[in-house]
């Protein structure tokens, strides 16, 4: 993609419009906070949201350096997670099949009516959603007794190229944060040859009006410490505000405790294996009072939630996994 029409799939005048709060709020003239962003967008191919969610324009030349744009992430990905492969993670019923093992729920796709009947009978609850969406859109909490007509319900899963998940029943302590929404983990793994480790992960909370967690539809997310499972510090959502405990729970985010958190870096580690082209995926995955199951598997996961979590750029994750692969493959790539 080039410079400029990267440029153009922001919206000019909504930037503007957020730097005009920005300069208020940090007396820096506006000005010289969209100086500063061409600066980050030519020299590094920041784009709009990037520079507002990072807040780069407070950010030094050296911080800013190891924030990984788009671009990065285009170049990163193409090395980790060739897009010949992709159809095995973002056809989401591909997912579903090829991670049998590690998804403890019914789905729907591409049945008979009969057997659209029999999955309304086993779910009153459960979850539609596109077959290869992203960042939530489009997904939604149903229940079957809104099916009127299942002939006409079933014509519009085909048309819409949609499919339908059971509902999870999510471990007691993470559905009192938040009710509304099943709460999951966003955790990356990197799986190379004999080598396999979780990388970062956070957990990510649904703010109590939408169905999902998402980032990108209004939750909030924090980080957990890999070694303990805890939850460290404030949430944060992607309008950079911060919370140190649910808006609509009260639960306090700070040393809360993953439930089943070994089970979960066991489970992740496993599915990380299974496809073997695919060297970095980040998984979702809920917390079962039992265990836990996957949800989905990103092999392009965003390094906005890793980045905005950690208050700083995470290229360290990219060049760790490449020193492995230039170590092995004598190769010698770069980021």
């Amino acid at each position: 993609m080039g410079i400029i029409s990267y440029a153009l799939k922001g919206s000019l005048g909504n930037f503007l419009k957020k730097l005009d709060k920005v300069a208020e709020e940090t007396n820096i003239s506006k000005r010289k906070l969209f100086n500063k962003f061409l600066k980050c967008f030519i020299s590094q191919g920041f784009g709009y949201s990037d520079y507002l969610n990072y807040e780069l324009y407070l950010k030094t030349k050296e911080e800013i350096k190891e924030y990984a744009s788009i671009k990065d992430q285009d170049k990163f990905y193409e090395i980790v997670s060739p897009s010949e492969y992709k159809t095995f993670f973002t056809i989401k019923p591909n997912f579903l099949k090829n991670f049998k093992d590690y998804v403890a729920r019914d789905f729907f796709y591409e049945g008979t009516i009969a057997e659209l009947k029999t999955f309304l009978e086993n779910n009153p609850e459960f979850m539609i959603k596109p077959i290869d969406g992203l960042g939530g859109r489009g997904v939604d909490k149903m229940f079957a007794a809104q099916i009127d007509n299942v002939e006409a319900f079933f014509t519009e899963l085909k048309e819409n190229r949609l499919f339908l998940e059971g509902y999870v029943i999510q471990h007691p302590d993470l559905m009192a944060f938040c009710k509304e929404s099943v709460n999951t983990i966003r955790i990356l793994t990197f799986n190379y040859k004999e080598h396999s480790e979780v990388l970062f992960a956070t957990l990510r909370i649904g703010n109590g009006t939408a169905s999902v967690d998402n980032f990108h539809k209004g939750g909030m997310a924090v980080l957990i410490d890999l070694d303990t499972g805890k939850v460290v510090g404030e949430a944060i959502d992607k309008d950079l505000n911060h919370f140190e405990e649910h808006p609509k729970s009260k639960i306090k985010f700070d040393g809360f405790q993953i439930p089943n958190w070994e089970i979960v870096k066991k489970t992740v580690l496993e599915a990380s294996k299974v496809n073997e082209h695919i060297h970095v995926v980040g998984w979702d995955v809920a917390v079962t009072k039992d265990g836990c199951t996957l949800i989905e598997g990103n092999r392009r996961p965003g390094f906005d939630i890793v980045q905005v979590t950690s208050r700083y750029g995470r290229k360290d994750l990219m060049r760790k996994v490449l020193k492995k692969i230039n170590e092995e493959e004598q190769t010698n790539y770069k980021i």
